[in-house]
C-alpha cells in the first residue's frame, strides 16, 4: 500500500507554518518587490507557488508577473526558510504521529510518501526538524516544487512510486491512500481515483470532510481506517 501523507494540519500542527509564512512573504519580496504581508488568502490543502499567485494578484500582480517569478521564488523561499527555521519542531508533531509512521514503516506491506503542496525543500526541512523526514525516501512523493496544481500530485507520486518498488508502472490506484486534513486532499484524490482518509487534525471538521472514504480524529485510528484497502 502507497500511503501519501499530507504535511500541515496532517502530521504536523499547523502552528508549524509559522516560519514557513515568513520565508514566503520574504522571498515574494525579494523577487517581485511587492509587500503582499496585508493580504490574507486561504493557505489550507493549497500549493506553495498558487498561495503565492494568489497573494500577488490580490496586490495587483499579473499572472504574466508571477509566471516570470516563480522560478527564482522557489529557490529564494527555500533559502529563507532554512536560514529561519527553529532547530526543533518536534513539538509541533501531532499526537501519534511518530509513533505511527515507526510502525509503518518497519511493515515491508507499507510504502510512505509525501503529497503537499509545500515546496519540496521545504517539507524536507520541516519534516526534519519534525524529527521524521527519514521516514519519506527522497526521490518519492510529489509536491508544490512539482506542480501548482495540487490534482495533479497525486499522479506524480503514483509514477516515481511504481518506477522505485513496483516495476516501472505507475503504482495502482486501488493500493494508494491520501492522508490529509483538508478538503483539497479529498479532491486530488479523487481527481486520480485513489483512497483517501482524512483527519480532524487541521481547521475542518468531520463533517467538512465527509466526502474522504474514512474519517479519524487521530492517528490512533490510522491502522483500522486502512484496514479495508
Amino acid at each position: 500500500m502507497l500511503l501519501l501523507f499530507d504535511i500541515d494540519g496532517t502530521l504536523v500542527e499547523r502552528t508549524a507554518a509559522y516560519h514557513h509564512a515568513l520565508a514566503l512573504f520574504d522571498a515574494i519580496e525579494q523577487v517581485w518587490e511587492r509587500d503582499v504581508r496585508g493580504h490574507r488568502v486561504e493557505a489550507a490543502g493549497r500549493t506553495d507557488p498558487e498561495i503565492t499567485r494568489a497573494l500577488l494578484l490580490a496586490d495587483g500582480a499579473t499572472d504574466a508577473e508571477v509566471d516570470g517569478g516563480l522560478a527564482a521564488f522557489s529557490d529564494v523561499v527555500v533559502q529563507r526558510y532554512a536560514q529561519i527555521i527553529p532547530d526543533s519542531l518536534a513539538h509541533e508533531l501531532l499526537p501519534g504521529a511518530a509513533a505511527v509512521l515507526e510502525e509503518l514503516a518497519r511493515d515491508e506491506t507499507m510504502r510512505l510518501a509525501l503529497v503537499t503542496g509545500n515546496l519540496e525543500g521545504i517539507a524536507r526541512l520541516k519534516l526534519g526538524a519534525a524529527g521524521v523526514g527519514q521516514h519519506f525516501e527522497h526521490g518519492q512523493g510529489a509536491f508544490g516544487s512539482d506542480s501548482e496544481d495540487r490534482l495533479h500530485l497525486p499522479p506524480i507520486a503514483r509514477l516515481r512510486a511504481g518506477r522505485a518498488w513496483g516495476g516501472g508502472e505507475p503504482w495502482p490506484r486501488e493500493r494508494t491512500v491520501v492522508i490529509g486534513d483538508t478538503p483539497r486532499d479529498i479532491a486530488c484524490a479523487r481527481a486520480d481515483g485513489v483512497h483517501v482518509v482524512c483527519v480532524t487534525t487541521g481547521s475542518y471538521g468531520a463533517d467538512e470532510l465527509a466526502e474522504a472514504d474514512v474519517v479519524i480524529g487521530s492517528f490512533d485510528e490510522l491502522g483500522a481506517a486502512l484496514a479495508p484497502f
